[in-house]
């Protein structure tokens, strides 16, 4: 059977688009324009705007590879024309010099459309009549990376969107070692309600938004957003927001250490991990045994430690399931803990817990396979 294929230069050019974006894009689906439908020469792409996505399609000739592409944009933005008008400007975009030979030009493109994109939106929320709302755009202004995104019912505003980047201060460098593909974020998403009048102006709507990666140092859902005080503005709740912010990170960022202290104690007594997260020291498993009996002893550190005790898992060596799955303990968190402990005793008091617990086990394992 014929397997569909992308043609070459369609597909460095999407690969190298993949693999360098500065934000992650995804390709939703594939498909055939042409005599050929092997050839997928079409593709939509899902990009990252504003805390959401929007969606592009793509739309390659396979007959005349050399070509470059049309991008057809969503149906709610009729209206963006990014290259339209003709003058010195419009004319000399992504498209006018194309180079189908050059991997990097289809992420050059996509590039100066998301651009073109942002300025757009920005314009289209500008030229709405509501006070609030510009007086708003004017205490942000300033703001570097801020993304707006207008959404409408029947033609008429029904809301704005704002995506505000928060911490001028480069995440990824915070932590040694990271490695992290694409820069991290938080940003502060803030609606407001246009084109209505009241009395006296809502809060608006807010919502905290990290990059996923950003979860192995921080989790966004322990934060708790300040309220909103009546009469109050993005700009100054945005400096609130901020302060407890950066203090919540650098304690996080502190607690990669208070993890690391109680790995290191566990290894003069269980030896050597043969498995541990050195960035972010989340996890560490190590060999154990008990008589003849050996399992090994996976260790789940959560970013509430030492609040909250590892986790443990043990995992038998010698015995396994009827899919040939080795057998595994629940997970084990109720144990003497107190996290006001130096790391020794903690590491102390896990190994006469597990003294106990790995007879339990064994005698688990044995029952199963049975």
């Amino acid at each position: 059977m014929a397997i569909d294929t992308v043609p070459p230069l369609i597909n460095a050019q999407l690969t190298y688009l993949i693999t360098h974006s500065p934000f992650p894009v995804k390709v939703e689906q594939m498909w055939s324009g042409s005599k050929n439908p092997r050839l997928l020469d079409r593709f939509t792409l899902v990009i990252p705007y504003c805390l959401d996505y929007i969606r592009w399609d793509v739309i390659y000739n396979a007959m005349y590879p050399l070509a470059a592409p049309d991008v057809i944009f969503g149906p709610d933005d009729e209206s963006f024309q990014p290259y339209f008008g003709g003058n010195e400007k419009s004319s000399k975009n992504g498209l006018a010099d194309w180079n189908s030979k050059d991997p990097a030009r289809l992420l050059a493109l996509i590039l100066e459309l998301r651009a073109a994109y942002v300025a757009y939106q920005r314009r289209r929320i500008g030229e709405v009549d509501d006070e609030r709302l510009k007086f708003e755009i004017s205490t942000l202004v300033s703001r570097e990376g801020i993304e707006m995104y207008m959404s409408s019912i029947n033609d008429k505003p029904e809301e704005v969107k704002f995506a505000v980047p928060l911490l001028d201060i480069d995440l990824n460098k915070l932590v040694a070692g990271s490695t992290w593909r694409h820069p991290q974020k938080i940003r502060l998403q803030v609606i407001f309600p246009v084109g209505k009048k009241y009395s006296t102006p809502p809060a608006p709507r807010l919502k905290l938004i990290s990059s996923a990666e950003l979860k192995a140092l921080y989790s966004i859902e322990d934060f708790k957003l300040p309220s909103w005080l009546q009469g109050m503005c993005t700009a100054e709740y945005l400096i609130i927001v901020e302060e407890m912010l950066e203090s919540q990170i650098k304690n996080a960022v502190s607690s990669i250490e208070t993890r690391r202290k109680l790995i290191m104690a566990l290894a003069p007594i269980f030896g050597r991990p043969i498995e541990a997260d050195p960035v972010f020291c989340r996890k560490a498993t190590f060999l154990a045994s008990s008589g003849v009996f050996t399992f090994l002893v996976h260790f789940s550190l959560s970013l509430q430690f030492p609040k909250q005790p590892p986790a443990i898992i043990l995992q038998s060596s010698q015995h396994f399931n009827s899919y040939g799955v080795p057998i595994k303990s629940p997970n084990l968190i109720e144990y003497p803990w107190s996290p006001r402990w130096e790391p020794s005793k903690m590491a102390d008091r896990i190994f006469d817990f597990l003294v106990d617990e790995s007879l339990n086990f064994k005698k688990y394992c044995g029952q199963l396979i049975q």
